[in-house]
């Protein structure tokens, strides 16, 4: 697979990265740790040099898991992860908290569940407004002189707050939504990380499976995955939607190509930083994703797309209201 570098840095990935929160969070069960742990190798094997986590996923399975995945080949790959919470006494109230020796504790938390001395990216998962964002650019400023940490990120984080961070301690890697059903990056966030020369990482590439076709109109979700309170994934919202994958679907005829290469080959036409990190618990569409890295887009294909897109009015808000609040700070 080809590489990317994230924006004017050293760190060099996968083209395509793989986002592992869906192996023990956020979609139903946890998926088997011998299978998870096989998925994850076998990425390694087709070329994903790239792989996300986070201490919330789980809480902590997710990094036990993929630490335990790539202990053999830690050389060879980027492991990124992320501090930003406490958790409530059932260890699912998920609590803001970025004071500085909390991500101290955090990071030792990680490196422990990772096998590793050292994290390669690791973002701050929520921006907390409660600390200024100064303070934890310098607390991971220290830990990149400490050796612990190789490179400083942000997910959701909002414009001001990305000046704000990167004067104190460069910042790599923005991790945001972004995809062909929701855009909003583009308008001040995209130009941002390009005029500061910092890669994007956009998670839910995929639209959460959306955009794959996998979901119909009549689609429903079980109360342990996210899904089922996420307004765009409401009958309505799924109905009116449906627009969107049938355009989809006919260019991905066109190519050859399945509705999820498409969907991915056009996030990566966008920008040489971006490296899209899309998540699967089977192995079948991890094969099938990959295969998106090599399809390329001509541009009259891409103004084409634009201008079927401009026609399709997405219907439906990417978060619930409970937690809208929390990003773009």
């Amino acid at each position: 697979m080809q590489k990317r570098k994230l924006g004017n840095s050293s760190l060099e990935v996968s083209a395509l990265g793989l986002g592992c929160m869906g192996l023990s969070h956020g979609y139903g069960p946890a998926t088997d740790t011998g299978v998870a742990i096989s998925l994850i190798r076998k990425a390694v094997n087709l070329g994903v040099t790239f792989f996300d986590t986070a201490e919330v996923y789980g809480p902590y399975l997710n990094e036990h898991v993929v630490g335990e995945a790539l202990a053999p080949v830690r050389d060879q790959v980027v492991i990124a992860t992320k501090f930003g919470f406490t958790f409530g006494d059932d260890n699912k109230q998920q609590i803001l908290n970025s004071r500085p020796e909390h991500i101290r504790a955090a990071v030792e938390g990680s490196l422990r569940r990772l096998r590793t001395d050292y994290i390669d990216l690791l973002y701050q998962h929520r921006v907390d407004p409660d600390v200024p964002i100064e303070d934890v650019a310098g607390t991971v400023k220290a830990l990149i002189q400490e050796g612990k940490v190789k490179h400083f990120g942000l997910s959701e984080a909002g414009v001001q707050t990305i000046r704000r961070a990167h004067a104190v301690q460069p910042v790599t890697a923005l991790q945001s939504e972004y995809s062909l059903w929701w855009r909003e990056p583009e308008l001040e966030i995209i130009p941002t990380l390009a005029e500061l020369g910092i890669g994007f990482v956009p998670f839910s590439p995929l639209g959460k499976g959306f955009l794959t076709g996998a979901f119909a109109a009549d689609a429903s979700f079980g109360s342990d995955d996210f899904r089922s309170i996420v307004p765009r994934f409401n009958p309505q919202a799924l109905q009116a939607n449906q627009a969107l994958v049938v355009l989809i679907r006919e260019i991905a005829a066109q190519k050859a190509a399945t509705p999820a290469q498409v969907a991915l080959a056009w996030l990566l036409a966008q920008a040489p930083c971006i490296v899209p990190i899309p998540g699967t618990t089977k192995l079948h569409r991890l094969e099938e994703n990959i295969g998106g890295a090599s399809l390329s887009l001509s541009k009259a294909e891409l103004e084409a797309i634009e201008t079927a897109l401009s026609q399709i009015h997405i219907e439906g808000e990417r978060y619930p209201e409970s937690l809208k609040a929390r990003v773009g700070r």
